[in-house]
């Protein structure tokens, strides 16, 4: 059994047999077909006794089986993946092979040389047949003893989750794509109706026999069909069972998710981020190709983990011409090489350098003269501004304020700016900060709707909470911790956060941006928020690592337990699009927001933190700071007021 193994092994490890040998192996079956016929026909003695005419005859005969196998080409599939078109095609050389044969044997008959050999019209139907017939049986039993020997050797068992179509398609991609290593023994459903019922040869079980399959035909792997993804996403009972018997659990990749490791691969293992619960989130694509294509768009951030998702998928539409706009040079240059080798027929300026220089901006939009504009560049982590305030007001807010005086300026139709939950009644400096942008685009929106600013820009902000996987995010942090053995930390057991994946972050923006009529703040629904310390345990869980432990650190200067989505006096009424909300909040005075930027900027260039997070706190009076220094601010306040 070992010595049968290791031939196996030895001969389906190569890619494939060279296409010549397939060719002289057909060639050779049809050469033995009528040396058999002929041979059972007049018999032994006979045979022998014209061995070498025959031998010469079929071998004529195997050149004209030939002229139908270069016809149909039989020789370039590998037998291993025969298939019913590959049996097809050998059917077809074959007959032309016979037809080319019988009418050759009137030929044959007139030379001397095989006058004492007669292959009639019988003979030569008769073998073709067998030929027909090895030759099928050749490919067939090839394709078997591979499909057997990587079952029974190498494979690991495997489960489907779904009963449907997509399931079936999934059971013939793992049938047919042998790299997966994988050995079907069944499917899985919810529903009672289809249990015990067999489905492609295959047993259907439900998820009460979960625990019995994981021991008794020691599963390995659960397949989840494209159709039932949101279905096992909310069952989180089973997932836990799953991962906690170290089944591997795989779904199928889509186009976004391409992998240059793996270019093939249709399937993935799972991450984190593919098991928290989401509704699937589908926007009106024909409304944003229609308005973004053919257009200049400008983009702000472009590196970034936002900024990148939004070049991409704008891509999608067409544009004339994307200006993107970073200030990171080595993102920014990998930027610029994905345009080169993915939008070879965009046309795209990549620019090096801050917002916050108003001279360039000004250059930059008189230049290209851009239709949309979104603005994705801010400093977002949130420890890291409370400790560079001057550096956030000077960003942030500054380099909205620019970016935005420039878009009235230049007759820009739309300006999308990216907002945070964090805006939301701030505890930190990142949060207040976006707060005061918020403001100063929506009162300046305001100002050129009703005459006091001269242009016709309509401003529409975009808020929305933590998104998967960008960059400084949570989970790549936790991936890193826990390669390295832990402990993975987290800042307090009970914190709690809400999550979206960045693409589906982005086609809202995408959508917001193009049917805003300005001046709205949309809040985009990111559904049930996560417990931070949960999804750790089950990160640690689904990585098969042990011993990795949970050390809670406390909470970071800024940071409180939940973000809000809207604050107390708020309230959000329903838009287009049933996973964004419009938020109904107080509006400033375009004079007095502009007023008291312009003051708290003069004030941050004195770079007294105290002084600058002061000012901010004056003009967002709800912002009140959480485990930081700057909550002396507030007591102080409070003090005088009372």
């Amino acid at each position: 059994m070992q010595f049968f193994h290791k031939l196996i092994n030895w001969y389906f490890n190569k890619k494939s047999l060279p296409y010549w040998c397939v060719f002289l192996f057909d060639c050779a079956i049809v050469f033995l077909s009528f040396l058999l016929v002929y041979q059972q026909t007049y018999g032994g003695a006979k045979t022998l006794s014209v061995l070498w005419q025959l031998c010469s005859m079929c071998a004529i005969y195997a050149i004209f089986y030939a002229v139908g196998f270069k016809m149909f080409h039989t020789y370039d599939g590998i037998l291993r993946y025969s298939s019913f078109v590959d049996l097809q095609r050998v059917g077809f050389a074959s007959f032309i092979g016979c037809v080319f044969s019988y009418l050759g044997h009137f030929f044959l008959l007139q030379f001397n040389y095989f006058q004492n050999v007669y292959v009639g019209g019988r003979e030569i139907a008769l073998a073709s047949i067998i030929c027909v017939l090895l030759l099928w049986a050749v490919r067939v039993l090839v394709k078997t003893v591979y499909d057997v020997s990587i079952d029974t050797f190498n494979a690991r068992p495997a489960i489907i989750f779904g009963v449907d179509e997509c399931g079936m398609g999934l059971a013939k991609l793992v049938r047919n794509d042998k790299s997966l290593r994988m050995r079907l023994f069944g499917f899985m459903s919810n529903g009672n109706e289809v249990r015990h019922k067999v489905l492609m040869g295959l047993h259907v079980y439900s998820y009460d026999d979960v625990e019995r399959l994981i021991h008794q035909k020691k599963m390995e792997c659960l397949l989840v069909s494209q159709s039932s993804v949101g279905v096992f996403r909310s069952d989180k009972t089973l997932q836990d069972l799953l991962i906690a018997n170290g089944v591997h659990i795989f779904m199928p990749r889509t186009n976004e998710e391409w992998d240059p490791a793996a270019p093939d691969a249709t399937l993935k293992e799972v991450s984190i981020e593919d098991l928290l619960p989401r509704d699937e989130i589908s926007i009106d694509l024909k409304s944003v190709a229609d308005t973004l294509h053919g257009k200049c768009i400008l983009v702000t951030g472009s590196a970034g983990s936002i900024g990148s998702e939004i070049v991409k998928q704008l891509c999608q539409f067409n544009p004339r011409e994307l200006v993107l706009i970073d200030s990171a040079e080595t993102p920014q240059h990998d930027i610029r090489l994905m345009m080169a080798k993915r939008y070879p027929h965009i046309k795209a300026e990549t620019i090096v350098t801050s917002i916050t220089g108003q001279l360039r901006m000004e250059n930059i939009f008189c230049r290209f003269r851009p239709d949309y504009v979104f603005h994705a560049a801010a400093y977002k982590h949130v420890p890291m501004m409370e400790n560079n305030p001057t550096e956030s007001v000077e960003n942030n807010i500054y380099g909205t304020k620019v970016l935005a005086d420039m878009a009235v300026k230049y007759g820009v139709k739309k300006f999308v700016m990216i907002s945070t939950d964090k805006a939301v009644n701030p505890t930190n400096v990142m949060g207040c900060s976006k707060r005061i942008c918020e403001m100063y685009v929506q009162s300046l929106n305001n100002a050129v709707r009703s005459g006091k600013v001269e242009g016709c820009t309509q401003f529409v902000t975009t808020r929305f909470g933590n998104v998967l996987g960008s960059n400084g995010s949570v989970i790549p942090l936790f991936k890193q911790q826990i390669k390295a053995g832990g402990p993975v930390t987290v800042t307090d057991p009970n914190i709690i956060r809400y999550f979206m994946l960045i693409p589906e972050a982005c086609e809202l923006v995408l959508e917001a941006g193009v049917k805003g009529n300005g001046g709205e703040i949309f809040v985009f629904d990111m559904g049930n928020p996560v417990k931070i310390a949960d999804l750790a345990q089950r990160m640690i869980n689904l990585s098969g690592a042990k011993n990795v432990e949970i050390k809670y650190t406390g909470l970071r200067a800024g940071e409180k337990l939940y973000e809000e989505v809207l604050n107390d006096k708020e309230s959000t009424k329903p838009s287009f699009h049933e996973k964004i909300r419009i938020a109904n909040v107080r509006e400033y005075d375009y004079s007095e927001v502009e007023r008291d930027i312009e003051e708290l900027i003069e004030v941050s260039k004195q770079y007294d933190d105290m002084l600058t997070v002061k000012k901010m706190k004056e003009i967002v009076p709800e912002f009140k700071s959480n485990n930081s220094v700057y909550e002396a601010l507030d007591a102080s306040t409070d003090t005088a007021k009372a």
